[in-house]
C-alpha cells in the first residue's frame, strides 16, 4: 500500500464511526452530524456517547446527541479546532456537559505507519510470529496493552520476543474493524530501553500489510515512551479523538481505578 491508500482507508473507517463523509475530515471547516453507531464502525465504540469528536488536522468532525448539539457547535465556534482537544479550553465543554449529567471520557492520538519509513527492526532477542491459537496462556496484566481478554476473538495476530524461551515482550493486533488492526505492545520492565518495543512493532505492522490490512497505534499524548515508540517503529500522528460519556460511566471508571 501506498500513504494515501492508506489514509484514505482510515479516513473511510473514521467516517463510518462518526456517521459522516470521509472528506468533511479534509474540508477545512468544523463539521457537526448526528451520531449513530451504524454497522462497520470500530468495535470498542460503544453506547451510550454523548458525543465523539475527531481531527485529521485540517478541522473538527463532531458526532452528537441531538439534545447536545448545541453546545458543542457553541464550542466549536468558541476556540480554535486545534485547542478543543487541550486544557484549559475542554474545561469549558466539560463543565457544560457535566451540568447535563455527561463527562469528557477518553482523548488519545493515533498513528499511521509511513511505508516510506516502516522497516522490520532487529533486535537482540529471538522474535517470532504468533496466531491466536499462541495466546491462550497470555491474558495476564504484563501483557494488558497487546492483548485484550475482553475481546479475545478479536486478537488475531503478534510478534512475541524471547530471551532463552522466555517471553519478553510482545505485540500484538486487534481486529477493531474490516480494514484496520490495531497494534499494542508490551516489555518487561527489566528489558526496556533495548529496542524491543520498536522490534516487535515495525515487525507486526509489515505483517498486517502484507495481509492487505492498515495497522494504527493508539496512545495517550502525554505517554512519551509509546509516542517514541510509535516514531521510532515508523509510524506518524494522523488524527485524534474525544469522547464524552455519561458522568456515572466516567466516575464507576476512575472507582474501579481506585479500588
Amino acid at each position: 500500500m501506498e500513504n494515501r491508500e492508506i489514509l484514505q482507508i482510515a479516513l473511510e473507517q473514521s467516517a463510518r464511526d462518526c456517521n459522516c463523509a470521509p472528506s468533511d475530515f479534509l474540508c477545512g471547516q468544523n463539521i457537526l452530524v448526528p451520531f449513530a453507531l451504524k454497522a462497520g464502525v470500530r468495535s470498542y465504540y460503544k453506547e451510550p456517547i454523548a458525543c465523539h469528536l475527531v481531527s485529521y488536522g485540517s478541522n473538527i468532525v463532531a458526532s452528537v446527541q441531538p439534545e447536545y448539539m448545541e453546545l458543542v457547535n457553541a464550542y466549536l465556534n468558541q476556540f480554535e479546532f486545534f485547542h478543543c482537544f487541550e486544557t484549559p479550553n475542554l474545561h469549558w465543554l466539560d463543565s457544560r456537559l457535566e451540568t447535563m449529567g455527561q463527562k469528557i471520557c477518553f482523548m488519545a492520538e493515533y498513528y499511521l505507519p509511513d511505508v516510506e519509513r516502516l522497516r522490520p527492526i532487529n533486535c537482540d532477542y529471538e522474535l517470532k510470529l504468533l496466531k491466536q491459537p499462541d495466546f491462550a496462556d497470555f491474558y495476564k496484566p504484563e501483557w494488558s496493552n497487546a492483548l485484550c481478554a475482553e475481546r479475545k476473538t478479536l486478537d488475531v495476530l503478534g510478534v512475541g520476543a524471547y530471551d532463552c524461551g522466555k517471553l519478553v515482550g510482545l505485540a500484538g493486533c486487534s481486529a477493531d474493524c474490516e480494514t484496520m488492526w490495531q497494534i499494542g505492545v508490551d516489555v518487561l520492565p527489566e528489558y526496556r530501553r533495548q529496542g524491543i518495543a520498536a522490534a516487535l512493532t515495525s515487525r507486526l505492522a509489515v505483517e498486517i500489510l502484507n495481509r492487505g490490512k492498515v495497522p494504527f497505534y493508539c496512545s495517550a499524548w502525554s505517554n512519551i515512551r509509546s509516542v517514541r515508540n510509535a516514531i521510532k517503529s515508523g509510524f506518524l500522528p494522523a488524527w485524534v479523538e474525544m469522547t464524552a460519556k455519561p458522568k456515572e460511566i466516567v466516575d464507576q471508571m476512575n472507582d474501579s481505578l481506585e479500588n
